[in-house]
């Protein structure tokens, strides 16, 4: 008898581990609103993480997605709805969570309040890779209390303490491609680069821009993109919604 006891008591206590594991991989309370207003030079709209909280201004169910996933725009095929609706979110844990904790509870919001679902193929896709040049890179190694900020604007960006990883993500949405870090830097780094200089008329196409942003990166950042071809990870979407009410 005491040993049917004893089984029956450790089922419990793992059902109820489950269910804690499965409720902290969720947003305590989380409210989704149809954007109020653009956020100026930003495809991407505004992401910003404090402990416990994620605030989203004027993003796409595509920016969710890749923000959740660690996915570049590429790597994400599906319907319209993905970059048609723009929201306002703000997502709130029960605790301080981690980086990846607050992806994960944004996994389980798209899935319960968008109805994501989606299956992954690997495509071999046309990318570039982000190296250092030869003559070295002209990046500032970030400072241990520096908090992460990209900030874009007419002809340029800035950015703190953000990871190559980062800004190759980042690079991803306007070159319409895969891209690779190749750099071999780790850690942080504070850097801008403007277009000004390097641009005599406006880009007709997206092959100008890209010789463009090319020569930028390399004169400013002392970087490069290489094109190559990589097998990637794609989303397919499967089913996606329009998201439900608060």
């Amino acid at each position: 008898m005491m040993r049917k006891q004893l089984l029956v008591g450790m089922f419990l206590l793992g059902a109820s581990v489950a269910a804690s594991s499965a409720a902290a991989q969720e947003f305590a309370v989380a409210s989704i609103r149809p954007s109020a207003e653009p956020v100026k030079f930003e495809h991407d709209g505004e992401t910003k993480m404090e402990p416990g909280v994620v605030r989203m201004r004027d993003v796409t169910i595509e920016t969710c997605i890749k923000w959740a996933y660690r996915v570049q725009r590429s790597q994400v095929s599906g319907p319209g709805l993905l970059t048609s609706e723009r929201y306002d979110i703000t997502a709130k844990s029960d605790a301080p969570a981690s980086d990846e904790q607050m992806r994960l509870m944004m996994r389980a919001l798209l899935k319960e309040r968008f109805n994501l679902a989606f299956h992954t193929e690997k495509k071999e896709l046309r990318s570039f890779a982000l190296i250092v040049t030869k003559g070295g890179a002209k990046l500032k190694q970030a400072t241990p209390d520096e908090v992460p900020y990209r900030q874009n604007s007419a002809m340029g960006t800035t950015a703190r303490a953000t990871t190559m990883q980062e800004f190759v993500d980042f690079l991803s949405g306007p070159v319409e491609k895969p891209v690779v870090d190749k750099t071999g830097l780790s850690g942080r780094w504070d850097f801008a680069f403007d277009f000004t200089k390097y641009m005599t008329d406006p880009p007709k196409s997206l092959d100008d821009f890209l010789v463009v942003l090319n020569i930028t990166l390399q004169g400013e950042l002392g970087l490069k993109l290489e094109p190559e071809k990589d097998v990637v990870d794609v989303m397919v979407i499967d089913h996606v919604t329009k998201a439900s009410d608060n």
